[in-house]
């Protein structure tokens, strides 16, 4: 690149969802930082087509950790950060059927610690799920301070907080070329050139394409997309105050949203990077599973859409500086965990990229650092 640099920052962060623009606003509280986003509106991809639920109980024990250590900042953001409140009590059901009950047992087991859940059977899992075709669960776990998001809030909050501090959002400014220049990197976008001392990786399931062009080790990252349905609600039942209802072995869920059910194969199908679309078969086997476990008669689909979820290998996010290429810090992998963990994942981040300690308030949930570097996948392979 030989054009001179547009703009000088501390930070350039790749990735306007959730993932980037809260760990560009933790950044900005002591530095300069510029917001690189592709598209013409931040969030467009994951971000913006999440159904997110806080579950302390979901994900492995990283995002566990994470999540749980992002309740907080969900209960009492800063003041001026939202203007309606971040949560709203949405209980979380797992269920499963006799074939499955082993695998409910060991997740209740491995949660009980984290979380306060309680095993339900026979006529107390129908109290709870009145939904439920007779028959076909045997058991459930179910978390009572499960929590809706309000995702849109969260990631504006994080915008106009980023903003306030100094920060410039560049959208429509997709990267071309990264370049290091033994002490920045010059970063070729469509809008001009960007030059940085450090890159923050959160593009999300282009994020392995943008270590491509930094001459980082690949990750391995996979995208996989998600679909969901909307479609009416149950003709008697009312649903509002009802749980949203997943197969403890992840084939479908079921979450009541403003008046209709939103619904979920829970298809987890490798995708190259992309702007995702519903699949028919997704959108049939999804319909299917649904009335097979729950006493609706789907007759039309109101909408769809999908969404791409980005996974390594272990199902932990990755998160931490490149091996042997300076300045570069990915943040990515965060599978369909994200939303519900940004707040801790964003300070958590920040910390690292700054070479400070792991905040006090992740450190006492117990969670490892190295469960989420980039280090762990190597020695992993």
């Amino acid at each position: 690149m030989t054009q001179d640099a547009h703009i000088t920052t501390d930070f350039a962060v790749i990735g306007a969802g959730i993932a980037g623009t809260s760990v560009a606003c933790e950044l900005a509280a002591g530095a300069s930082g510029v917001l690189l986003e592709m598209e013409s509106t931040p969030g467009y991809h994951t971000t913006g087509r999440s159904a997110a639920v806080f579950a302390p109980c979901y994900g492995p024990q990283p995002i566990r950790d994470l999540t749980r250590a992002s309740e907080a900042f969900f209960r009492a953001p800063p003041k001026g950060f939202a203007d309606v409140p971040l949560f709203s009590p949405r209980p979380i059901l797992m269920i499963a059927r006799k074939d499955q009950r082993a695998t409910l047992d060991t997740l209740t087991d491995s949660v009980a610690t984290e979380t306060v859940v309680r095993r339900l059977s026979g006529s107390d899992l129908t109290e709870v799920q009145p939904l439920l075709r007779d028959g076909y669960a045997s058991d459930g776990m179910l978390d009572e301070l499960g929590q809706d998001i309000e995702v849109n809030a969260l990631h504006q909050g994080y915008l106009r907080q980023f903003k306030a501090r100094g920060g410039k959002v560049m959208t429509a400014a997709g990267v071309t070329a990264l370049e290091w220049d033994g002490n920045a990197w010059r970063i070729g976008t469509s809008k001009g050139e960007v030059r940085a001392a450090v890159i923050i990786n959160a593009a999300g399931a282009w994020a392995d394409d943008i270590g491509a062009l930094a001459g980082a080790e690949q990750i391995g990252l996979v995208p996989k997309r998600r679909t969901a349905i909307m479609i009416a609600n149950h003709a008697t039942i009312k649903t509002a105050h009802l749980p949203i209802t997943i197969d403890v072995d992840e084939e479908f869920y079921l979450k009541p949203d403003a008046g209709r059910l939103l619904i979920s194969p829970a298809d987890t199908t490798p995708s190259a990077p992309c702007d995702a679309q519903p699949e028919e078969m997704d959108i049939a086997i999804g319909a299917d599973r649904i009335m097979t476990a729950f006493d609706l008669d789907i007759r039309r689909i109101e909408n769809s859409w999908a969404g791409l979820r980005s996974f390594v290998a272990d199902g932990a996010p990755v998160v931490g500086y490149a091996q042997g290429t300076p300045g570069f810090f990915w943040l990515a992998g965060q599978g369909g965990y994200g939303i519900q963990s940004a707040p801790a994942m964003a300070r958590f981040a920040a910390a690292a990229a700054l070479g400070r300690p792991v905040p006090d308030a992740l450190a006492e949930t117990g969670f490892d650092p190295d469960s989420v570097s980039p280090a762990r996948l190597k020695r992993a392979s």
